[in-house]
């Protein structure tokens, strides 16, 4: 394998100039786009002088961190990828968009004695795209086929790893999803630059090989029904993830040039894909030449704001009602949009959207914030202070977070119940549903959270629903004797 150097293209400070999308297209792109054999190596080896993996711990997958990083470390990469994906069934994925510096590399002991932490994400991505280029990464071949069958509603990251964990198992799995392709927001929702869409399509197109059928286009509860997949399956697994935007409660909120995240960041990621998109190619919904102001201080929204960095906007500014330290996305994503020329409101809150006698959008008027006594969830509430302030802005960016659906409405199945938040309700021992033989898993249950997170949920319903079909098999096979 020839060797390769790392890279990371450096952003600049200023705002790009204005020139053709596809002349920028490379342009502040963070993902590690080579990483050596060498440089792996190295940065694995430093593992052996930890004499407590932490790591492993602060990951919710509870991957075998020490143990990949070792044989990395001494150039056994097929099985480093054969150990990394043991328990991880998208590790160059989880290796490009997970929170690290809030998880493994977060609690790395080598990071908390102040010596750097080991850079894990990167080496995880590195060893599982060796694999691929090696050929290392095949299609599933079940140990026996079973004639049972399992229904999956949602192909985001909870609905593939149950798809791929079954299918392991040999049940014959079809996956439902109301877009027109797999993924869910790891295609329509995380920007390119974060996650290369062919990364994702790749994994799809392995699970199709694998026998795996996947039904696109098809919304459960218009396109067919609930009760109707009950029918065609032996057990049904709803991971559906958390669309419905938050909304923003404040005047003009609803004012021509507002847009919820979602929605800007499928037109441009469909955009990405060559898509024809009337509302991006209008100028609707891309921020070329626009000032944005985005709302929101978690993942998605930095996701908006380095958007709209690379797209051209005039300027951009994010609004945040609590502090820097306080705020839910990864504190690299904010240092990497700072870095890109976005401008942080820190401890600030709309007040209301602004626009003219024409109905074009002027201003976002915002309220200085003070943090003051904790609240039920223990963090500080913020509290106005009484001074105000408008930031001008061409287009405003909901960014709030999402609520699910209303599912029992959607599906026409009164009693599947959901909590007071609209997620559906589970039997944690088991995953399962108010419905029988329904089962759920990722978003939909824990509300909006993070893709590894939605990983492993997606393997237990998985594992939960393989017992339950046994089980199944094992009693028809008594009534039969």
């Amino acid at each position: 394998m020839a060797e390769k150097m790392l890279k990371f293209i450096k952003v600049e400070r200023s705002m790009p100039s204005k020139r053709d999308a596809s002349d920028r297209k490379d342009d502040f792109n963070e993902i590690y786009a080579e990483f050596s054999k060498d440089k792996a190596g190295e940065q694995a080896a430093r593992c052996s002088q930890c004499g407590v993996p932490f790591c492993q711990q602060g990951c919710p997958l509870s991957n075998n961190i020490p143990d990949w990083l070792k044989l990395a470390a001494e150039d056994r990469l097929e099985e480093a990828y054969q150990v990394s994906s043991a328990t991880n069934n998208m590790p160059e994925i989880c290796g490009r968009i997970c929170p690290q510096d809030r998880l493994c590399e977060g609690i790395c002991t080598i990071e908390q004695s102040g010596h750097g932490t080991v850079t894990i994400g990167s080496i995880e991505k590195y060893i599982t795209d060796n694999a691929w280029e090696q050929g290392w990464v095949k299609p599933i071949t079940p140990p026996r086929e079973r004639a049972q069958s399992a229904g999956i509603i949602g192909a985001g990251p909870a609905g593939l790893a149950a798809a791929e964990q079954l299918r392991r198992k040999g049940y014959q799995v079809t996956v439902y999803d109301a877009y027109d392709r797999g993924g869910g927001l790891l295609v329509y929702g995380i920007p390119g630059f974060k996650l290369e869409k062919d990364v994702v399509e790749r994994r799809i197109k392995r699970l199709e090989d694998s026998g795996i059928r996947f039904e696109f286009n098809t919304r459960v509860g218009e396109t067919v029904s609930l009760s109707t997949l009950r029918d065609q399956h032996d057990t049904i697994l709803i991971a559906t993830g958390v669309y419905a935007a938050k909304d923003l409660k404040c005047p003009g909120s609803g004012a021509k040039g507002v847009f919820p995240a979602l929605e800007y960041l499928t037109a441009s990621n469909r955009k990405n894909f060559g898509d024809d998109v009337p509302a991006y190619d209008g100028g609707t919904l891309n921020a070329d030449g626009k000032r944005v102001v985005v709302i929101g201080g978690g993942d998605t929204a930095m996701d908006c704001v380095r958007t709209a960095i690379r797209q051209g906007a005039k300027s951009v500014s994010c609004v945040y009602r609590r502090d820097r330290a306080n705020m839910p996305g990864s504190q690299r994503e904010v240092t990497n949009a700072e870095e890109e020329g976005v401008t942080f409101e820190w401890l600030a809150s709309p007040d209301a959207i602004l626009d003219t006698k024409a109905g074009k959008l002027k201003a976002v008027r915002a309220s200085r914030m003070k943090l003051g006594e904790p609240d039920a969830s223990g963090r500080q509430s913020p509290v106005k202070t009484g001074e105000t302030f408008d930031i001008k802005a061409d287009m405003v960016i909901k960014a709030l977070g999402f609520d699910p659906e209303d599912l029992p409405e959607l599906f026409g199945e009164e009693t599947l119940t959901v909590n007071r938040w609209g997620a559906v309700r589970v039997d944690y021992a088991t995953m399962e549903t108010s419905l029988p033989g329904v089962y759920a898993a990722g978003d939909i249950v824990r509300g909006a959270s993070l893709v590894v997170w939605a990983i492993k949920d997606g393997r237990d319903a998985a594992e939960a629903m393989h017992k339950a079909m046994r089980a199944q098999e094992r009693a028809s096979k008594v009534a039969a004797e």
